[in-house]
């Protein structure tokens, strides 16, 4: 898991020369004019520092990432820091010309034996101010070349360098029960901080909650990294005021991109409709793929009317983008952006970018409803489509966690119910994907069916570990694990109640453990740090 070390007194030389003889990869700035750096080093590097390895002069070696890694790393990172005025980047010259107090080194790679403990990077508190570029580590073999893993833990880690600590969660008794806090949900919204275990959910940020030091021992992540590391917050890009400062759209179709700063942020645009007429609005948080992985930024727009009277607030509630499809008369209106909360999180970290877009005229999508339920093991679906136009094809597309979706079945474009038995327990995703005969592609409301029987596992695991798997059982049961290629590394029996199994002899990476009684079995995941 990943760690930190407090050093309350640390007076360093440091001296750090090139593994290789050039930089590899691609040069990537998230912030340019930026002085404030956080320069992510995948290269390999040679150190001698008094804070790590005993002062000893130690190599690691390079990431063992490939380029398309390295970017879509340095894009997750990026996202997660791109409320503040602090440039991410992978390009060394630009940490090399930046001020000494006001640097972080996190060098990601593949050499993690110097270092006993299991975790998946290290870094010292408040050492991206302290002047000797001290460096943080994110070691990628024990995170199993996971880009998404990697991203998290280079954030994290850089997160401790900025002056952070871990965030925990606590029983109403204020007793601890997670060191680091795993977060709630699933799907697109499903929500974790990046100063806990974000390493399991698609929506990850900052957060004002308590740590390991006690359940009142509280850590306001905005208001630390803001105000200790000699840079705020962004200029504001938009103004937020529904009046004549707002920023014109103009008349046409438009395309503009903007920045959620502070829980309080809000962006106002203004855009004249001359006609009366169909319009397509969509505003879309920064993301890696169509369903907003990565994202950071849960978006809700409001539009309002010449007049700035409200007409309607656009917050759907399982994903983080909004698309509105409506008809507008002529005549001038406003549209403001800002981060919203959701079932799993408040506002309050809900920051990041976006794009605002809008087509004009013709849509002859209008509308698309889909409905369902989940009875006697088989899921039901019924859909609603209001279009000017004929459909061309529909296609129901599942997903198990509400964020990538994948072909379910292509279905007849008069047909508008469908029915099947999934062959696996638990909660599933569902969404339509139309397409007109002019080319208009459109998606549905995204839809969550749980079979009744399946509400509750049998089996509570703790999946991310150092030595010891809890488990919580509500009969005795049997297990099984084996390592990722299906070798069996353990077996054995456990009784009702919590019982720990001890794999503190296998190597750090992925396992899988199986739990069967005569009544039930669940499968899980588990991640050895």
């Amino acid at each position: 898991m990943k760690n930190f070390t407090t050093l309350t007194l640390l007076f360093i030389l440091l001296l750090f020369s090139a593994a290789a003889n050039s930089q590899s990869g691609p040069k990537l700035n998230s912030l340019p004019s930026a002085s404030a750096t956080i320069y992510l080093d995948f290269d390999g590097q040679t150190v001698t520092s008094a804070g790590w390895n005993g002062g000893n002069t130690f190599t690691v070696g390079a990431s063992n990432l490939t380029d398309a890694q390295i970017t879509e790393i340095f894009e997750r990172v990026s996202e997660d820091y791109r409320p503040f005025n602090v440039n991410i980047t992978t390009d060394e010259a630009k940490f090399i010309a930046a001020p000494l107090a006001q640097r972080v080194r996190i060098i990601v790679t593949a050499s993690s034996s110097w270092y006993a403990a299991g975790v998946g990077g290290i870094s010292y508190i408040g050492s991206f101010t302290w002047g000797d570029d001290t460096p943080g580590f994110v070691f990628a073999d024990r995170l199993s070349y996971n880009t998404k893993y990697v991203a998290e833990c280079c954030s994290h880690e850089a997160g401790h360098t900025v002056g952070l600590s871990h965030q925990s969660t606590y029983d109403s008794n204020c007793n601890l029960v997670q060191t680091y806090n795993p977060g709630t949900g699933t799907g697109q919204i499903g929500w974790a901080p990046v100063m806990g275990n974000s390493y399991g959910q698609n929506m990850t940020g900052w957060i004002d909650g308590p740590t390991p030091y006690g359940c009142s021992a509280t850590q306001d992540n905005l208001t630390i990294i803001t105000s200790q590391n000699g840079f705020t917050y962004r200029p504001d890009d938009y103004s937020d005021a529904v009046d004549a400062s707002a920023y014109s759209l103009g008349t046409g179709s438009f395309n503009v991109s903007g920045i959620i700063t502070t829980s309080s942020d809000k962006d106002a645009f203004k855009f004249v409709n001359t006609a009366s007429g169909n319009i397509h609005i969509e505003a879309t948080p920064f993301g890696l793929d169509a369903n907003n992985a990565g994202a950071n930024l849960d978006v809700q727009m409001s539009l309002y009317d010449g007049n700035k009277n409200l007409i309607r607030t656009y917050n759907p509630d399982n994903v983080m983008n909004v698309v509105v499809d409506t008809v507008l008369s002529a005549g001038t209106f406003y549209l403001v952006v800002s981060g919203a909360g959701n079932a799993n999180v408040g506002n309050y970290g809900s920051l990041g970018s976006y794009t605002l877009s809008a087509l004009k005229g013709l849509l002859p999508i209008h509308d698309i409803s889909l409905t369902g339920s989940a009875t006697d093991a088989k899921h039901s679906f019924n859909w609603k489509i209001i279009a000017d136009e004929p459909i061309q094809s529909q296609i129901l597309e599942v997903s198990n966690t509400g964020g990538t979706f994948k072909t379910l079945s292509a279905i007849n474009s008069a047909t508008n119910y469908y029915s099947y038995t999934p062959n696996q327990s638990g909660t599933l995703y569902y969404r339509l994907k139309v397409t007109s005969i002019i080319g208009q592609v459109m998606y549905s409301n995204i839809l969550a069916l749980k079979d009744e029987g399946n509400q509750i596992k049998p089996y509570s695991v703790s999946t991310f570990v150092t030595s010891d798997v809890t488990v919580n059982a509500a009969n005795n049961y049997q297990y099984i694990i084996n390592d990722m290629n299906g070798r069996v590394l353990a077996k054995g029996i456990g009784i009702k109640g919590t019982n720990k199994i001890n794999i503190q002899n296998q190597p750090t990476g992925m396992y899988v453990i199986q739990l069967f009684n005569n009544n039930a079995k669940q499968t899980e995941r588990i991640i050895k740090q």
